[in-house]
């Protein structure tokens, strides 16, 4: 194993802070006093800890981790230092593995597409100034007030964006890309995820930066999510709108890869979410927001299936489900062991949607009956297979119900196994 790639596994392992380190041949010099007060002007614009506003220059740099004293008392940039404020040139010498990429692809055709080793803070400037005319915006009226709905919610892409330069290997060669194409925003930095964090539990780990204090001085900025749950950002911006959550799956040990799709927003889905966070005066939880996606997606789930999707156990999993019922956004239907969830009546009749309610909830016993009833009568007789089909039910249940239906004298059967057919019996007939 080459230096560079002990160094590479070390930072993956949480061993070793690079960006914590003084960087060799670095001085005072290297950094930009333009930068400096871009940092400033940063913290007021993201609502970043304002007691940085109150230091000097030494102290700000202190404060964040910008430089370190040497034994003989100087002070030095470190990583994080320089590229937080260092000058383009002395990146381009000093940092040779940071680039980031810009590019926009339409229908395989080149729109944009430059590189540059900008400081972060001008990155991120640079990066939305240029992908903000390629991310439209429509309005949405909920009540009185109108709502954005933009191709890509942008917080979610400046939690993607600033996460991509903030986590990835410095140890590595290439570039961090931000490269629009026809269906999705697609957000890469080299360097796989860190040790502990798999795509399995993204949303639930415990944040483990690769760059712990490059990423508490972006924190301390006010750049990315205090909390380091920027993963639910993301998330968030995508589900809101009735968009599918990013798509980590081409993730691989050398480069993290988030896909945005920006098909078309469900509006009635983001009028739903709207009207409820304004209802509890304050955003919904992470895991209800992809409880309701997960239900406006696949129309009914369980709690097994739903803990899947949240990345918790069944019964995290429930407890969101019954919260949602007590917000009379869910219902549930069933036996506790077979239990399902779908959105609630209610639900469906705002999105205009009552014969989907219908569908997905199901009919009763009671109602089951009289379907098949009318069948008959509309047809002379029925099958198995076509009470199955016709209310939706497996082989046994539909089995169950002529069988009971025969024992009532309400249907008569004729034949028996695959060949059985059923009439109407003589408490319907007369």
């Amino acid at each position: 194993m080459l230096p560079h790639e002990r160094e590479s596994r070390a930072s993956t392992l949480g061993l070793v802070d690079v960006s914590a380190l003084p960087v060799a041949g670095a001085t005072l010099a290297d950094l930009d006093p333009l930068e400096r007060e871009r940092l400033r002007q940063a913290v007021q614009q993201y609502g970043g800890d304002r007691v940085l506003l109150e230091l000097d220059d030494e102290a700000l740099d202190g404060a964040l981790g910008l430089t370190v004293r040497e034994p003989d008392g100087s002070r030095v940039p470190t990583l994080t230092g320089l590229l937080l404020l260092g000058r383009e040139n002395t990146l381009r010498e000093r940092v040779p593995t940071h680039e980031f990429a810009f590019q926009v692809l339409a229908q395989q055709a080149v729109r944009f597409n430059e590189f540059r080793r900008f400081p972060l803070l001008k990155a991120l400037e640079w990066l939305e100034t240029n992908f903000r005319p390629y991310n439209p915006e429509e309005e949405l009226q909920v009540g009185l007030f109108r709502v954005p709905v933009p191709m890509v919610d942008m917080a979610a892409f400046r939690e993607a964006v600033a996460n991509a330069l903030i986590h990835r290997d410095y140890h590595r060669l290439g570039a961090v890309h931000v490269r629009l194409e026809d269906d999705a925003l697609v957000v890469s930095n080299p360097g796989g995820l860190v040790e502990g964090v798999t795509l399995a539990n993204l949303l639930v780990t415990e944040p483990r930066p690769r760059n712990r204090a490059l990423a508490d001085a972006m924190k301390r900025i006010g750049v990315v999510e205090r909390s380091g749950r920027g993963v639910d950002t993301i998330y968030r911006g995508m589900l809101k709108f009735g968009r599918p959550a990013p798509d980590y799956s081409h993730t691989d040990t050398h480069n993290v890869v988030v896909r945005l799709p920006t098909e078309p927003a469900d509006l009635d889905f983001r009028r739903l979410v709207v009207e409820e966070e304004r209802r509890r005066g304050a955003e919904l939880p992470i895991d209800s927001l992809i409880t309701l996606a997960a239900l406006r997606e696949l129309k009914r789930v369980t709690a097994d299936e739903l803990a899947g999707r949240i990345q918790r156990d069944a019964a995290s999993a429930k407890r969101t489900l019954e919260a949602l019922i007590e917000a009379g956004l869910v219902e549930a239907h069933g036996a506790a062991r077979g239990r399902s969830y779908t959105l609630s009546a209610a639900v469906y009749q705002r999105r205009g949607e009552k014969a989907a309610y219908t569908r997905q909830a199901g009919f009763t016993p009671i109602q089951h009956e009289q379907m098949v009833l009318n069948y008959v009568r509309q047809h002379g007789q029925i099958r198995r297979a076509e009470v199955m089909e016709l209310c939706r039910l497996s082989a046994d249940q539909g089995k169950k119900l002529l069988a009971r239906l025969r024992d009532e004298e309400r249907l008569v059967q004729h034949g028996s196994r695959r060949g059985a057919y059923y009439t109407l019996g003589p408490k319907e007939v007369g």
